[in-house]
């Protein structure tokens, strides 16, 4: 740990985002093995990450941003909560531009412009759009050390990075399974499966070299990095895992996830 406070933020952001790409791409992996296709366990899957994010984003960086807004002459809360809905509001412009495909859905549903675009592709935009965020997310906390304001550490961004990491297991399987029950080779689901993360390095460095360049939008950043997942979490994952109609299992994957989380954040920020 005393050797990372040697680093400069922008590099411990890009390996914190190597690391989630990393942990997509060994949830991809699990496509490799299995014989049959079988989903019983992806819907709690899903929730378990749903839960992870909202943890993430009040834990990780809601609460540090009320607190590094403390003290300024705009209240705490005004500048939290216009990042907040920004965040969701530029996920949502692009969700209704970028051409994309939910798990499960038909191809009568994909969101997006207009495209003739394969259904491969559509479904590996629709993890990617989640992966923006997370990215963003990580990137926003790192780069936030180099400020050295109240609520942001080195302890809670590398918090923030393992349990986005844990979460991006289940979702590069996510991914990879749909892919191999359509039919597409097992090396090939997981080629695309791991493509889907590769996004969140270069989403982190982003973030980080955005809020190193003034402090003053780092209340902001955060609570825009929070909003985006908040988006990402209530229109697709929440949905995605319900689908099927079973609702047990995300709810109880969901209750994890965010008790993960939050004991990681606890523990560690």
């Amino acid at each position: 740990m005393e050797y990372l406070t040697t680093l400069h933020p922008v590099l411990l952001a890009l390996l914190a985002g190597l690391f989630t790409w990393g942990m997509t791409s060994l949830g991809a992996a699990g496509v490799l093995f299995h014989r049959k296709d079988s989903f019983s366990n992806m819907d709690g899957m899903l929730g378990f990450a749903a839960g992870v994010m909202i943890a993430a984003s009040f834990w990780s960086l809601l609460a540090p941003a009320l607190e590094m807004a403390e003290g300024r002459s705009l209240p705490p809360y005004i500048p939290v909560a216009l990042g907040f809905l920004s965040g969701g509001g530029v996920l949502y412009a692009i969700d209704k531009l970028l051409p994309h495909l939910h798990l499960g859905a038909k191809d009568s549903e994909a969101e997006g412009i207009s495209t003739s675009w394969r259904r491969t592709t559509l479904l590996v935009l629709a993890i990617t759009l989640h992966n923006i965020p997370e990215g963003l997310a990580v990137g926003v906390a790192f780069g936030a050390i180099a400020a050295d304001l109240p609520g942001a550490n080195l302890q809670g961004a590398i918090a923030l990075a393992i349990g986005i990491g844990i979460q991006n297991f289940p979702e590069g399987l996510a991914i990879s399974m749909p892919l191999r029950r359509e039919g597409i080779s097992k090396g090939k689901s997981f080629w695309y499966g791991q493509l889907s993360g590769m996004v969140e390095p270069i989403a982190a460095v982003f973030g980080a070299l955005i809020v190193m360049t003034s402090t003053a939008i780092l209340p902001f950043a955060l609570a825009f990095a929070a909003g985006a997942m908040i988006f990402v979490v209530v229109e697709e994952l929440i949905p995605e895992s319900q689908r099927a109609g079973n609702t047990d299992r995300p709810t109880i994957g969901a209750m994890l996830g965010f008790t993960v989380m939050m004991v990681l954040d606890v523990a560690l920020g």
